[in-house]
C-alpha cells in the first residue's frame, strides 16, 4: 500500500490457521492501523508478532457496549481503525455488524480487505454442491431450539454450512441426521493447518464416528441439499451398482447424469465416481 489509507473502518480478514495465508494488502493495512479492534487481543497479538508489528489494540467482541462502539466510530474520523476477528473474515459468526452499521450511520469511510473464511474453505474441500449454499452458523445448544432451527431450513435446496465445536459435534450431527434424514455430509477441521482433514459420510455415519472421540479445533459441517422430488435414497454401494449397470451401455457422462438424477446426488461427484469405476473395471 503506497498511499496512506483514508481514516475510517477497515474490515480485515485474517488467517484461519496457517499464518502464511495473510494477504499482502491485509498486512499492509494492519501495519498502517492507528488502532486494531480485536475479538481477542491475545490471539491477534500472535499474528502481529508474525508480521513484526506492534500496533495498539482494543478488545471488541459480542459483549462490547454502545459506549465502546461510539468511541471507535469517533476515532474513525481521523484514524485508521481495523476490525479483526480471531480467525477468518469478521462478521461471519463473529461480532462486528453493529460497528459497521454505526460507522455507516456516522458517514465514516468503511471498506473490507477480503481473505480467508472457514465456511468457504470447507465447502471447497467437501466435494458437495457449491452453486447454492446457506451459511447457518452455530446451531442452538438446547435440543428443542436446535431441532426447530434444523426444521426451518430442512427443505432448502442448497448445501448447508454450520460451525461447531468438538464437544458438541456428535450431538449436532445426530440432530441433523434426525431432522434432515439420509444426506451426504462432510466434517472439516484444522483447515490450513498441519492436520487438516475433511471426512465425508452420511450424517448418521459421521455422528457415530465422532460420538466416542470428539475432535479438537474449529469445525465446519457441510451438508448436501435434499434429494430432488422423486429421487431415491440410497447408500454408496447402491449408487455404485447403478453406475456399473449404466456404464455397461452408456458413455460416462450420460451414465453419471442419469444416476445423479435418480438418486439426487451431485452430478460432478457422481461423474468422478463413474470415471473411477470405469478405470477400475
Amino acid at each position: 500500500m503506497s498511499k496512506s489509507p483514508l481514516p475510517g473502518l477497515y474490515i480485515v480478514a485474517t488467517p484461519i490457521g496457517n499464518l502464511g495465508d495473510i494477504g499482502a494488502r491485509a498486512a499492509a493495512v494492519l501495519a498502517r492501523a492507528d488502532l486494531i479492534a480485536a475479538e481477542d487481543t491475545r490471539v491477534t497479538a500472535k499474528l502481529l508478532s508474525h508480521l513484526g508489528l506492534r500496533i495498539k489494540m482494543t478488545p471488541y467482541h459480542d459483549h462490547s457496549d454502545e459506549r465502546t462502539r461510539a468511541d471507535l466510530v469517533a476515532r474513525m474520523a481521523d484514524q485508521v481503525v481495523v476490525l479483526v476477528s480471531d480467525a477468518g473474515t469478521p462478521l461471519i459468526s463473529d461480532p462486528g455488524y453493529k460497528l459497521v452499521r454505526d460507522a455507516r450511520a456516522a458517514r465514516r469511510h468503511v471498506t473490507t480487505v477480503p481473505g480467508p473464511c472457514a465456511a468457504i474453505a470447507a465447502i471447497t474441500l467437501s466435494g458437495l454442491p457449491s452453486d447454492r449454499f446457506l451459511f447457518a452458523g452455530f446451531l442452538p445448544s438446547k435440543a428443542k431450539a436446535r431441532a426447530d432451527a434444523i426444521a426451518e431450513i430442512a427443505g432448502l435446496r442448497a448445501t448447508l454450512i454450520f460451525y461447531e465445536s468438538g464437544p458438541r459435534l456428535a450431538a449436532t450431527l445426530g440432530a441433523l441426521a434426525e431432522g434432515l434424514g439420509t444426506r451426504e455430509a462432510a466434517v472439516a477441521r484444522e483447515i490450513t493447518k498441519l492436520y487438516e482433514e475433511c471426512v465425508p459420510g452420511s450424517l448418521a455415519e459421521l455422528a457415530a464416528r465422532y460420538a466416542e472421540a470428539p475432535p479438537k479445533g474449529e469445525i465446519v459441517i457441510v451438508v448436501a441439499p435434499p434429494a430432488e422430488d422423486g429421487a431415491e435414497e440410497a447408500d454408496d454401494a447402491t449408487v455404485d451398482a447403478a453406475l456399473r449397470d449404466a456404464l455397461a451401455d452408456q458413455p460416462v457422462a450420460r451414465a453419471a447424469k442419469a444416476v445423479a438424477r435418480r438418486f439426487g446426488r451431485d452430478r460432478h461427484a457422481i461423474y468422478a465416481r463413474a470415471l473411477a469405476l470405469k478405470d477400475g473395471a
